[in-house]
């Protein structure tokens, strides 16, 4: 097991495993994030037994690959991440399935990204899901706007007005800094409130807006204009809720 190493200002890597089927490519990234400052890599693991395994160890990041030889990871994500109790989940995949990216985090993945992509966006991304916020590649983000920009969206906005009107002001600053690409912990910093506290305002607006996870909130977010649109990503992946 490698180790977790502390610079002299006294501040901690980011702690890593690294969970995909193909060592020579886990081999390529274990070399390119051991070079990288900041980032270190705490374990390895090449099937879904080692992936708990390595996860138990509790780092901060887990970059897990979609496919794991005959296994779907997205099949034990959930019990993955409450094995490894807080770390955060990088889905890191060569399959460019939307449908499934968008299932990883509905699972609980802060982030996905294509294999394809440069390293220095991963390293990016390692950082923004490390800081709480979700990273989301360019197609994923791409097909949530045009969820929300489709022909016949704007339609649905009358009958939602009540709902909408039952939100109280903090949530929909709550709902206004999810579209930033805040999570909880950083959305209460902003909002001088609990973590917690910010888990119970979006488990009420969930309730009044009839859905059932973020990235519904998201896209209805910006069918409704209830937080700003982000602008076309240039280059790399493009954060979201």
């Amino acid at each position: 097991m490698l180790k977790t190493i502390t610079h002299e200002s006294g501040a901690l890597d980011i702690r890593i495993v690294l969970i995909d089927d193909h060592e020579l490519f886990q081999a390529g990234l274990l070399a390119l994030i051991q070079d990288e400052p900041g980032l270190t890599v705490v374990g390895q693991a090449l099937n879904r037994a080692q992936a708990f395994d390595v996860a138990r160890t509790k780092p901060d990041i887990i970059v897990l690959d979609l496919l794991l030889g005959s296994d779907n990871s997205l099949e034990f994500l959930s019990e993955l991440i409450e094995a490894a109790e807080g770390a955060r989940v990088l889905v890191l995949t060569g399959v460019p399935d939307r449908e499934l990216h968008l299932r990883a985090v509905r699972l609980g993945a802060m982030g996905v990204m294509l294999k394809l992509e440069s390293s220095s966006c991963l390293f990016k991304a390692i950082r923004k899901v490390y800081g709480g916020e979700i990273w989301l590649n360019r197609s994923m983000m791409a097909a949530a706007m045009a969820e929300a920009l489709r022909p016949g969206a704007a339609a649905k906005a009358d009958p939602e007005q009540a709902k909408i009107a039952s939100l109280t002001s903090r949530e929909m600053q709550i709902i206004a800094l999810l579209g930033e690409g805040l999570k909880n912990k950083p959305i209460g910093e902003r909002l001088f409130i609990s973590e917690k506290t910010v888990g119970h305002h979006l488990s009420s607006i969930f309730a009044k807006l009839e859905l059932t996870d973020r990235l519904e909130l998201l896209i209805y977010a910006y069918q409704h204009n209830l937080a700003k649109i982000p602008p076309p990503p240039r280059s790399g992946p493009t954060r979201a809720a």
